[in-house]
């Protein structure tokens, strides 16, 4: 991908950005690498039928407290940003190596996979801010960059188990462990502590009902909560999805993991791609608008399985496209609508609440996932997009008038 001019040619090493992204995405392997190989571990462990659900849930949970603690004691205020995502990046890798030596103690494996999430609460909004750090002019497009780092990074542990067919688990583990410290590393070497760095005003409660208070603060959180809904249960049964279609249809997908990951990986561009747009349209309207495709897809999901493979493979990538490229934007909205003494405290609250919504929105999926038919299993989903679309559509429509 390439980086604009106007972030390119901005006062500072060239270096800065392209280490930032790739920091960011080695980081955030950690946060699927268990997903990637859960068919080896209830192989080898005999887990339980919900167990994907639990390994997920149990990092969402993690990075939930990590980031309100973090938030309420100003660590990245306290310290070096770099810092704390070198130290993040070495524990989170630590953790992740350990899972390979649990030796199938499955309360074991939900712990450490918890402890990751704690760290990645030290990776993902770290790497952002260490960015605005750097970035005054440019920092939107910079954003969709690292976000899209953080879709890539999500994907790749599902590229790796899909390049090594006869690869041990544990090599997985081990090899994501890798370059989770070695991104860490970089970042520490490369990425000194911007210029524009400023400590973040405390974390303060008042942000909450902020949120519900306010009109267009309430539309923008309320659209990201729906997209929350659907995005990271889509990530942890997109597995799911291909190997129904593969048994309705022998010899179409012969490679689930890289499926998988092109079709999680397809999210970036879907990141890029709508920071750029967002500066023609708005980010109302681009978040909007991928917000309706994932949701139609979501509805239309029991046709896909009918469908020959290429056409089912391309839907399948315009919705890993889709389904993520409006995070960024709900997030730009939500900066944009809260009070400015509030704005960190928001967007903290705002993530906090979608990621929670996450771990129901997965819990809930996996158990109807015994009694229903996988085909009309991803149709539950929609909800979230529907809701998020007619709460945030206030947004949408008010700057169209503008405009007319």
């Amino acid at each position: 991908m390439s980086i604009p001019s106007s972030v390119a040619n901005d006062s500072r090493p060239f270096r800065i950005l392209p280490v930032i992204i790739v920091s960011q995405f080695a980081g955030t392997s950690l946060w699927f690498a268990s997903n990637a190989i859960v068919p080896d571990l209830q192989r080898a462990w005999n887990l339980p039928p919900d167990a994907v659900a639990t390994m997920t849930s149990a990092v969402q949970l993690g990075f939930i407290l990590g980031t309100l603690a973090s938030a309420f004691f100003t660590i990245s205020d306290r310290f070096s940003p770099r810092l704390i995502f070198f130290l993040s990046s070495l524990l989170g890798a630590g953790f992740n190596l350990l899972l390979a030596f649990s030796a199938g103690k499955y309360s074991t494996f939900l712990l450490l996979r918890f402890l990751i999430g704690i760290s990645l609460a030290g990776i993902y909004p770290v790497g952002m801010k260490i960015a605005s750090g750097w970035y005054r002019l440019g920092l939107g497009n910079a954003l969709g960059f690292l976000v899209g780092a953080l879709v890539l990074g999500t994907s790749f542990p599902h590229l790796i188990r899909s390049l090594g067919a006869h690869l041990a688990w544990q090599d997985v583990l081990l090899s994501v462990s890798a370059i989770a410290a070695a991104g860490g590393v970089l970042m520490a070497l490369l990425v000194p502590d911007g210029p524009h760095l400023t400590r973040g005003v405390r974390f303060s409660v008042k942000a909450l009902p902020a949120i519900f208070r306010s009109r267009d603060l309430r539309a923008a959180a309320f659209g990201y909560f729906g997209h929350m809904w659907e995005l990271y249960t889509f990530y942890a049964f997109v597995p799911l999805l291909l190997s129904v279609y593969a048994s309705m249809h022998p010899q179409s997908v012969t490679n689930v993991s890289f499926w998988s990951f092109c079709t999680i990986a397809a999210g970036s561009i879907g990141c890029v791609g709508g920071g750029i747009l967002s500066n023609f349209f708005g980010s109302a309207r681009v978040a909007w608008t991928q917000l309706f495709a994932s949701g139609l897809l979501c509805l239309c999901s029991p046709f896909l399985f009918v469908l020959p493979t290429e056409l089912f493979l391309l839907l399948l990538l315009l919705w890993g496209l889709a389904v993520v490229g409006d995070s960024p934007q709900f997030s730009t909205l939500v900066a944009r609508y809260a009070p400015p003494e509030l704005v960190g405290s928001a967007l903290t609250i705002s993530n906090s609440i979608g990621f929670a919504i996450t771990i129901v929105s997965i819990s809930v999926i996996s158990s109807l996932s015994q009694t229903i038919m996988i085909r009309y299993l991803f149709v539950l989903l929609a909800p979230g997009p529907i809701l998020g679309l007619i709460a945030s559509s206030r947004l949408v429509f008010r700057r169209m008038k503008k405009l007319s």
